[in-house]
């Protein structure tokens, strides 16, 4: 059970630097990689915190972050190309 929650604050820490590469991302499709990234990794640590604590809330919550993230992903790249 330990495992999990060291995979899940690992996940944290690399939210931390995505947050950083977010931040200081030279062009908008390196802040959009990195967003997108920042979705997955967080839902990623929500399932791992989920199956820690074995409260399935928890799994909704990373379920409505990965469709959220996809679907801003899609919008913003949309709109990066011009058809928005």
């Amino acid at each position: 059970m330990t495992y999990l929650i060291i995979g899940a604050i690992i996940y944290v820490l690399l939210d931390l630097v995505l947050l950083v590469r977010l931040v200081n991302g030279p062009t908008a499709a390196d802040r959009l990689c990195a967003a997108d990234s920042l979705d997955l990794v967080t839902s990623t640590a929500l399932v791992l915190y989920s199956m820690y604590s074995g409260r399935a809330i928890y799994l909704d919550i990373a379920l409505v972050v990965a469709v959220l993230g996809f679907v801003s992903t899609v919008f913003v790249s949309r709109y990066l190309e011009g058809r928005v």
